[in-house]
């Protein structure tokens, strides 16, 4: 009789134990619940602090715990990144959800121009710029190669007025695949690669021209002074025959 009132007793507490388990279950997955529903509707990493105030002051770091676990293995993963915990693309899956877009940025030939110069003299002042151009540069220019994230203000010079003095960045390294600035492409280079001839063709072109126009004025003034010195000459073998015709009246 006492061996049948234990067992039932026994069966009794274990029955109630695994009561209060599914009840602790539920609650947990209720939490867990939560806690998944928070993190993924949150625009920002959270730390544990702030999910348990938005979740009325609830323990949730076992939450937290058992959640980075179930993820481990899916195609998203739960991490905490300092303190603050998200979700993210599990790693071996991010070349998946690669999108490669090509972004096209049309500098203009001042943009370009000043690029030039700020990458060979860095670091390197608007005025000095201008002086290397021989034309005023515009905030506009510096502007669009700062938004390019290529240029960048690198402090100011210590002369009088202490103007603003500009360098390259490394995005810009980045962006024409150099390693640093001694990469950069020497006049030699530049010549090889044909990038210089269409400037040294316009200037010959320029010099050719402006020595015709040098000679073409040189030509027209000899004829203007053969002119004057004709037209002198025609006025005295005037004046001599008049004075013959009239000798009288020339005395």
């Amino acid at each position: 009789m006492m061996l049948a009132d234990e067992a039932r007793e026994q069966a009794t507490e274990q029955a109630m134990e695994q009561a209060r388990e599914r009840e602790d279950r539920v609650e947990m997955d209720d939490l867990l619940r939560a806690v998944e529903a928070t993190l993924f509707a949150s625009e920002e990493p959270m730390s544990a602090e702030q999910i348990s105030a938005h979740l009325e002051g609830a323990d949730v770091r076992e939450a937290l715990r058992e959640l980075q676990a179930h993820y481990a293995t899916r195609g998203i993963n739960l991490v905490e990144r300092g303190r603050r915990w998200q979700f993210q693309t599990a790693a071996d899956m991010a070349h998946l959800l690669r999108r490669e877009k090509e972004q096209l940025r049309r500098l203009s030939r001042a943009a370009t121009e000043v690029l030039a110069i700020i990458a060979y003299h860095e670091p390197v002042s608007r005025a000095e710029i201008e002086a290397i151009r021989g034309v005023q540069t515009s905030s506009g220019t510096l502007d669009v190669l700062m938004e390019a994230g290529w240029v960048r203000a690198a402090g100011r010079r210590e002369v009088p007025g202490r103007p603003v003095i500009y360098a390259t960045t490394n995005e810009f390294l980045v962006h024409f695949g150099l390693q640093s600035r001694k990469d950069l492409p020497g006049l030699d280079e530049l010549k090889a690669a044909g990038l210089l001839d269409p400037v040294e063709d316009a200037f010959d072109d320029l010099m050719e021209q402006k020595a015709e126009e040098a000679a073409q004025e040189a030509a027209d003034g000899a004829d203007d002074a053969g002119e004057d010195e004709g037209a002198d000459e025609s006025t005295d073998s005037g004046d001599a025959a008049e004075a013959l015709e009239n000798p009288e009246q020339s005395a």
